[in-house]
């Protein structure tokens, strides 16, 4: 089933390892969905850290998925696959928001169906393609790995990040105690705002310290950590008994010296992480099914919210990941498609 497509589309591609300049607006072919599967007409895309490190050369897709940036999408579905069966979600003409395996940063995008989900009621495509990778990674690591639940304290690092952002206000709509780490004051009163029980400027004080006194000596449950080494001996130090740290990225390292391992005896803490890309189609249809169960209704409602720091124009996507890469936004960071253009971005 198909509406009419294009055989050729715009997409962004890097033709090697670089900085945001190294990003060109190219043209492809158009992909075609292959079994269970759907093709959307791509209305807005995110930025994730991923894509930057992508652009470097640092993380390259797994095998079968796009070779093209981009991990989350909005649009309209405009073309079904084989064994996609009749009747069930997502039907032609749906607006979907999705978690995609690579290949979103392109007027078209294939993706399971498994990994599709309704725009939550009210949203437009540049709020509702601000959701997935954010939020299925939050909800997989912390209430699906982690087990989070109501009464739980939480640690969040980068607290104003997408990450972050998600992180904070789903802890506090599942009934936790949700504390963060953020690189200025303004984005500490930011985390606060959100509803975290305090922020911690990493840059003036020791977060781990801060935990300790901030809890009364006893730590928190639960730290989602997106910074590897160098915070490692102050995450143990900051987990209560049976607490658990998770690991979801690396910016500060993958080799961590001087670490007192005693300390996860003693105190019987779960060291562990994850990444979600290379998982498999079952796995991410699941933590869709649990979002569009237990999350979707707050986004209805509007008790949390994806936070847009800055949209840009698709020709504009070597500034947007200028943006990411300074730091300095607070939220997510989007690219709107229904801007088309015909120049060479970067």
């Amino acid at each position: 089933m198909t509406q009419h497509v294009p055989d050729t589309m715009q997409a962004i591609t890097c033709s090697e390892p670089g900085g945001p300049d190294s990003l060109r607006l190219s043209i492809l072919p158009v992909p075609r969905p292959q079994a269970g599967e759907v093709l959307v007409r791509v209305m807005a895309a995110g930025i994730n850290r991923p894509d930057i490190m992508q652009r470097q050369g640092l993380y390259p897709p797994p095998p079968g998925a796009s070779p093209l940036m981009g991990l989350e999408i909005a649009g309209e579905v405009v073309a079904i696959g084989p064994d996609v069966p009749p009747g069930v979600f997502p039907a032609m003409g749906a607006r979907i928001c999705a978690l995609v395996n690579g290949g979103g940063y392109a007027q078209y995008c294939t993706v399971p169906v498994g990994q599709c989900l309704p725009w939550p009621a009210g949203y437009d495509a540049i709020h509702a393609a601000a959701i997935p990778e954010t939020f299925f990674t939050v909800w997989s690591n912390l209430f699906m790995l982690a087990g989070v639940k109501a009464g739980d304290s939480v640690l969040v690092h980068g607290g104003t990040s997408g990450i972050g952002t998600a992180a904070i206000q789903l802890v506090r709509a599942m009934g936790g105690t949700i504390y963060a780490t953020a690189g200025t004051d303004d984005k500490c009163t930011l985390c606060t705002a959100l509803g975290a029980k305090a922020a911690i400027n990493y840059r003036t004080g020791d977060f781990a310290a801060h935990i300790k006194e901030l809890t009364d000596g006893r730590g928190v449950d639960v730290i989602l950590d997106m910074i590897g080494a160098s915070y490692l001996e102050g995450n143990l130090r900051s987990l209560a008994i049976d607490g658990r740290l998770v690991i979801i990225a690396l910016q500060g390292g993958i080799k961590a010296d001087g670490v007192n391992l005693a300390r996860i005896m003693t105190r019987r803490l779960v060291v562990t992480g994850s990444t979600l890309r290379p998982r498999d189609a079952a796995y991410k249809a699941e933590i869709a099914r649990q979002l569009e169960e237990h999350v979707w209704p707050l986004l209805a409602r509007r008790a949390v919210r994806p936070l847009i720091h800055a949209t840009f124009p698709f020709a504009r996507v070597a500034d947007a990941h200028k943006l990411m890469e300074n730091g300095s936004h607070m939220g997510k960071i989007m690219l709107d498609l229904q801007q088309s253009s015909t120049v060479t971005a970067g």
